[in-house]
């Protein structure tokens, strides 16, 4: 299903580009929900959360990036995706992500402080990619 107009996407990581192209619908993780931009989006930045950016070329193809925060910019038909991570959804190591869902469980249920916080933010990651490799 097509949306309309196309528009530009980009996805950043501290590595490099992980996408970049046309599309005409995205959906990106914003820290306090899913958000979706079209062409002609008001101007907008907001912080991106744990999550995913699905978006639609226009030829019925649906993309998906597991991320794991940062910031997005809409401005003048284009998007911004500066993200500290960005794995495109077929590319995800599924039995490596179940392995570090369960080491993230482990500490977490040993309880230290300190090993608390680390283990819920690898927990969290770990659950994302496994849902974005799944949808």
């Amino acid at each position: 299903m097509t949306t309309g107009k196309p528009f530009d996407l980009e996805i950043i990581t501290p590595s490099g580009l992980a996408f970049e192209g046309k599309v005409e619908a995205v959906t990106v993780p914003a820290s306090d929900k899913p958000f979706q931009v079209l062409a002609n989006h008001a101007p907008i930045v907001s912080t991106l959360g744990v999550g995913a950016i699905v978006f639609n070329d226009g030829a019925n193809k649906v993309s998906k990036y597991a991320t794991s925060g940062g910031f997005v910019q809409v401005l003048n038909n284009k998007v911004s995706c500066v993200v500290e991570t960005a794995e495109d959804a077929s590319s995800i190591d599924v039995q490596r992500a179940q392995e570090a869902k369960q080491r993230a469980e482990e500490r977490l249920a040993k309880r230290s402080e300190h090993d608390t916080l680390r283990a819920e933010a690898s927990l969290a990651r770990a659950v994302n990619r496994l849902r974005v490799a799944g949808m």
